[in-house]
């Protein structure tokens, strides 16, 4: 977290630097992006950075007032973004299979996809499918979304002879989940919830996802690389709404005039969205799949995240859900 203490890593890059810098001088013209929940925080300056590299930005929201709000931002700033406004609801597979059938009818191809949107321990709720809600919005919403989309990124890929590039959006946060790491049992339980819990277990869900994935799509011999990153704590993203903690934090620094300290220890938005802008572009993480980045770099992944059985039943468990 105290980013300013830290190092430039082996990428050249380090966890304050911003999204325009790690993209700095790419030309990412000719891509097409979707990025979910791109509607504020993260993911309306991942949006915003890809537009000004020249890629075609597709944002996947729920708010979409909100989202045409950005779109107004982007294109007030740069007039000849490409940038585009679909919904998507998370919560409801109706929403993603609508969404997906809707991208993949028109006609454009599709090489970045950016798992953004998501929600941190938030109360027990069920999505409209009736599972809990953090877990399907931060995780199963997105694994079917890339189920869907996959054939058209092949196929961009094929066509193009550009790589692939799929990007979950995780946390550090995976590291305080369940102790057994997914309790595939219980996810529904809400005699056994707890909201850090239930928020980390969505974030090491991402991680195994990518893992698992990546190996899936080396293993047919598809340009597709498939990886997560974590973006590093923020202090100007609505992601902790629901976290008492955070929030109390925030009203204490702003009590004692302490917000300068705070922001030392967080990222603002713009160093926020770096790592995923970083792993979206860069021409230095070509052919790196199944990794964790985060602060621009490659990270180690502890735990459950390194494994791959668990992966694998993930895989599994999540097919039966969404079927």
């Amino acid at each position: 977290m105290w980013w300013p203490f830290s190092r430039i890593g082996s990428s050249g890059f380090s966890s304050y630097s911003t999204a325009e810098e790690v993209t700095h001088g790419i030309d990412g013209s000719g891509l097409t992006a979707i990025v979910t929940g791109a509607s504020s925080g993260l993911g309306a300056e991942t949006a915003r950075v890809l537009a000004l590299r020249g890629v075609h930005v597709i944002m996947g929201v729920i708010d979409m007032i909100g989202a045409k709000t950005i779109k107004e931002a982007i294109l007030k700033e740069i007039p000849i973004a490409k940038v585009d406004v679909m919904e998507l609801d998370l919560s409801s597979m109706t929403s993603i299979r609508n969404f997906a059938s809707n991208f993949n009818s028109s006609g454009l191809s599709l090489n970045i996809l950016i798992n953004n949107a998501g929600i941190c321990a938030a109360p027990f709720a069920l999505s409209k499918d009736n599972i809990e809600l953090q877990f399907a919005i931060n995780y199963l919403g997105h694994f079917l979304l890339t189920n869907m989309l996959l054939d058209t990124m092949k196929k961009a890929t094929s066509e193009s002879k550009k790589q692939g590039r799929i990007i979950n959006v995780s946390s550090i946060g995976y590291r305080f989940t369940y102790r057994e790491g997914i309790i595939f049992d219980k996810i529904n339980d809400q005699s056994s919830y707890n909201n850090w819990c239930a928020y980390g277990q969505s974030k090491l869900a991402n991680i195994l996802h990518a893992n698992e994935l990546a190996r899936r799509l080396k293993e047919d011999g598809i340009d597709i690389t498939a990886n997560s990153v974590h973006p590093g704590a923020t202090v100007s993203t609505n992601i902790h709404i629901h976290s008492g903690l955070l929030n109390g934090l925030h009203k204490i620094a702003w009590l004692f005039g302490l917000e300068k300290i705070l922001g030392y220890m967080a990222k603002n938005v713009q160093q926020g969205a770096s790592t995923t802008c970083y792993v979206a572009l860069h021409p230095q993480v070509s052919g790196i799949s199944g990794k964790y980045f985060e602060d621009n770099n490659l990270a180690e992944v502890y735990s459950h995240g390194r494994d791959m059985n668990l992966a694998k039943k993930l895989w599994d468990f999540s097919i039966n859900l969404t079927k």
